[in-house]
């Protein structure tokens, strides 16, 4: 096949537009028309912040916990990963796993409404440090998330922070680097070597 033969590209992902950036008036319309080779993106009022890429021990600590919540949540709630949270139309978030009301779940959508969502979790990787210790928590806090969950990894171990919505910030319930023990959002027992890479 020579080159005149070659179908003309398609739309690519380019970057956000600067001006656009600056006047920071992206909507989740602008996101969901994004092409297919764009990288995973959140909106912080109205500005486009592409979601790092995971490694590959970041990858398996998300879908260990994944499946780890797929099998043990009660009926009623359903684990996800990859899919985002629309606070507002220039406001959403791409948690590394959720855990959410299944009766809610539009399973032709990525994005689900905060309000059914119970439980978010993060793990923390080199260059979100910042983003999943400081703001993260504060925002989805915003967002009434009843429940938030920070992973820290290492090369050596993983370590476990859960913490509770207690008049409109999170609260530390429990923590642990090897067994995680809380009651909400249902009774956890859940031993950190399950979910480490």
């Amino acid at each position: 096949m020579t080159a005149d033969a070659l179908p003309p590209p398609r739309n690519r992902w380019s970057g956000p537009d600067l001006w656009r950036q600056k006047l920071g008036n992206y909507t989740v319309e602008d996101v969901l028309s994004l092409p297919d080779d764009a990288p995973r993106v959140e909106l912080r009022d109205g500005v486009m912040i592409v979601v790092p890429s995971p490694t590959f021990g970041h990858q398996k600590i998300s879908g260990l916990l994944w499946n780890w919540l797929r099998q043990h949540s009660p009926q009623g709630m359903e684990a996800s990963f990859a899919t985002g949270i629309m606070v507002g139309v220039d406001q959403t978030f791409e948690p590394d796993v959720m855990l959410l009301a299944a009766e809610t779940i539009n399973y032709d959508s990525h994005y689900s409404t905060a309000e059914p969502v119970i439980l978010v979790v993060e793990v923390v990787s080199r260059s979100t440090r910042r983003r999943d210790r400081l703001e993260k928590p504060a925002d989805y806090a915003d967002a009434g998330i009843p429940h938030y969950w920070r992973i820290e990894q290492d090369p050596l171990h993983v370590h476990v922070h859960a913490y509770d919505l207690v008049d409109g910030r999170y609260e530390l319930a429990a923590d642990s680097a090897e067994e995680l023990i809380v009651a909400k959002p249902f009774d956890i027992r859940l031993r950190v070597r399950d979910i480490a890479p």
